[in-house]
């Protein structure tokens, strides 16, 4: 196996944010594939920085009385203590606020200034006179020029999907001083992606997935627009230069930043640069074509990391990623994370009550290398930690440990023809394994190291060395020595996903460092150290403690999202009761239009876990194609053909990955539940009005 040399990113959490739970189920996946490259013997090179410019942080600064500086230093800190506390191992984990990251910003305007590719446009802007500054879009909020809904932020819908300009809202208001915003023009630079249609065109497909790059390629029907890349002062960020009001979008510098994280990586590795210094900007391993690179991100910063920021590369003749790994978003109990519920849970939160393993090995045994959205069940949660993890794999450590040491020694025997077919068998799966670190398919790596512990403690219980240590110390060493062999290749291949814990399985076998080789090596006769404890089982009490910490009340927060740059995470609920959402009147239930639809084809959603494609015969309506996130309770689709299902006729058409949703069938049963049901209906004849 020929070594590789590999670059690998995660997004930039912005600064001016707590890292949550959310954020996590990147950073922590990230992880684990580095941790296996090195594991192979590759050069992997992990990097990541804050996201340390823009409005929000500079507002934020004001008002506390600090300078940005300062609040970025301390979000700095904040941030790598909590990825280091959940054992997330960076390279180089920088800020975007450095002298690197400015010489770059300003290199690569200057080759797209250059070929052409950055104009000036005079665009109409919200600004707010007693704030005295231009509105950014997160700092407006005001009712949908689409379908009216009131209460939305200056970007996009979140009620009917629509995406807008701020200006375009009705009765905007500054959402941080609740006044009204005028309307102003202002200059701004644009980065123009006309002139690389063709280029991206082709890039995408190649670096992408099938389902990102084919909603992707969506936008390139008609003419790509142009980005605006310049922000009005005041503003905290890089200036642009040749202007003294202007500055770099924050989303110009953010992924430039994993260039200059690199860089700064570089010098330090080479001794040309100390704490607090900068040094020359070295771009040679990120041009590098035998060096792979990747970014790993979330599919809201889809078009940031796939549009823009390949095309800002090319124009300045820098490469672009191999490829781009998107992953889906975070729930808790299958709903959005919630303050109130007390599901939107920091990092820092989580670690004051639960270990970082059982996170780790949970999210482990979810991600399955798509886009789609994760769950984090709660109750499954504490019950797959301590019957997989606790009951299943480490009991092989602890039954077998600790009788060696209390019984025989601690030191082992030599394995007979049988302890020699389990251990050959569990060696027989790394390839295999390895394949599904590759693809990131985590779940089936948790599934087939799960297997091996059923086959470790099979031949456990068939040997019943609880009873042989009593009357035959050999033969029991034999069983144990056997079980722990077998123990030890598993702890080898989950030692990308729960690092300490392998590497106190480690110590207790004596031995100095592992590498994905150390599989093809047996212990016999060896004495080993003393067994400490591997993990825990997982209390309620600990998951509920978290979730009283974790709840604030709504008249306190309300259910403000929280975003981040790196990832705008969804999220969660609580389980049991449900209450009931806010009141409606009944006008508001008139608005809908029920029909009834007649199932004419049913069938699973290739590389979903949750969606069906129905094909509805709605009468006097025609067909309607309608995507349903009810697999889970529907395995078999097919058998849904010919019913009859009640849908909402008149719900805007929705654009999705996979294709346009018309409409939405109505389903009953508790969020997540295996246990729903369609609404049964006994109105005949597609397309008949429910009443």
């Amino acid at each position: 196996m020929s070594k590789r040399r590999i670059i690998v990113t995660s997004a930039l959490p912005y600064a001016n944010g707590d890292i949550h739970l959310g954020h996590l189920v990147e950073y922590v996946q990230t992880d684990f594939w580095v941790r296996f490259q090195k594991l192979r013997g590759h050069e992997c090179v992990y990097i990541c920085a804050d996201d340390t410019h823009g409005t929000p942080i500079m507002i934020r600064a004001r008002k506390e009385g600090i300078t940005p500086e300062q609040l970025i230093a301390r979000s700095h800190e904040v941030h790598l203590k909590d990825f280091t506390d959940f054992q997330v191992s960076f390279d180089n984990y920088y800020t975007t606020n450095s002298p690197e990251n400015k010489e770059l910003s300003e290199r690569i305007y200057a080759a797209a200034e250059k070929q052409g590719f950055i104009t000036k446009k005079t665009t109409p802007q919200l600004y707010c006179e007693h704030c005295k500054m231009f509105l950014p879009d997160r700092f407006v909020k005001g009712s949908c020029p689409k379908c009216g809904a009131t209460g939305q932020y200056g970007d996009s819908c979140d009620h009917c999907g629509s995406t807008y300009g701020a200006e375009e809202l009705g009765n905007p208001v500054c959402t941080t001083c609740g006044g009204t915003p005028v309307v102003k023009d202002s200059e701004h630079l644009y980065f123009e992606l006309e002139p690389q249609h063709d280029y991206l065109e082709k890039w995408i497909p190649g670096h992408t997935t099938s389902d990102v790059s084919n909603k992707l390629l969506e936008w390139f029907k008609e003419p790509l627009r142009g980005w605006c890349i310049s922000r009005d002062a005041p503003y905290f960020g890089f200036e642009i230069p040749g202007y003294t009001d202007k500055f770099f979008y924050v989303w110009v510098d953010a992924p430039i930043g994993y260039i200059a994280s690199l860089a700064d990586w570089l010098a330090k590795a080479k001794g040309k640069k100390g704490k607090g210094e900068s040094a020359e900007v070295d771009v040679s391993m990120w041009n590098d074509e035998g060096v792979e690179l990747y970014h790993f991100i979330g599919k809201d910063i889809i078009r940031f990391h796939c549009l823009f920021w390949p095309g800002m590369l090319h124009a300045a003749g820098f490469k672009g990623p191999d490829k781009v790994f998107v992953h889906g978003f975070l729930t808790v109990n299958g709903e959005k994370m919630s303050k109130s519920k007390g599901t939107f849970v920091n990092a820092r939160t989580y670690l004051d009550n639960l270990p970082p393993e059982a996170l780790r090995y949970y999210y482990a045994a979810k991600l399955g290398g798509t886009t789609d959205d994760m769950d984090l069940n709660l109750t499954d949660f504490v019950q797959r930690v301590n019957s997989d993890l606790v009951g299943k794999i480490t009991n092989i450590a602890s039954r077998g440990g600790q009788m060696l040491q209390k019984k025989l020694e601690g030191k082992l025997g030599t394995l007979d023809a049988e302890g020699r077919a389990l251990v050959e068998k569990c060696r027989a799966a790394g390839e295999t394994i390895a394949k599904f670190y590759e693809d990131r398919r985590f779940n089936q790596v948790v599934v087939e190291i799960c297997k091996l512990a059923d086959a470790a403690n099979e031949y456990f219980d068939k040997r019943e060395p609880w009873k042989t240590v009593k009357t035959d110390a050999e033969t029991t060493r034999t069983t144990l020595t056997a079980a722990l062999n077998a123990f030890r290749i598993i702890a080898i291949y989950l030692k990308p996903i729960l690092p300490v814990y392998a590497d106190k399985a480690m110590a207790f076998f004596c031995e100095k460092e592992w590498t994905w080789e150390s599989v093809n090596a047996a212990l016999e006769n060896a004495t080993l150290g003393a067994y400490e404890y591997l993990a825990s089982r997982i209390d309620q009490k600990q998951v509920d403690a978290m979730i009283a910490a974790a709840t604030v009340k709504p008249a306190d927060s309300g259910e403000v999202s929280h975003e981040s740059r790196a990832s705008k995470n969804k999220g969660a609920g609580d389980r049991g009761a449900k209450p009931l959402k806010p009141e409606i009147a009944f006008l508001d239930f008139e608005k809908l239009d029920l029909r009834v639809g007649v199932v004419e084809s049913c069938e699973i959603v290739p590389k979903s876990a949750k969606l069906l494609k129905f094909v509805l015969d709605a009468g006097s309506l025609g067909k309607r194609t309608i995507f349903s996130g009810i697999r889970q309770a529907y395995p078999d689709p097919a058998a849904l053909v010919g019913k009859e299902v009640v849908f909402v006729a008149n719900l805007a058409p929705r654009k999705m990955s996979v294709g346009v949703s018309e409409g939405m069938i109505l389903f009953a049963g508790e969020p997540g539940s295996c246990g729903g049901v369609l609404l049964p209906t006994a109105v005949a004849g597609g397309g008949s009005v429910v009443s």
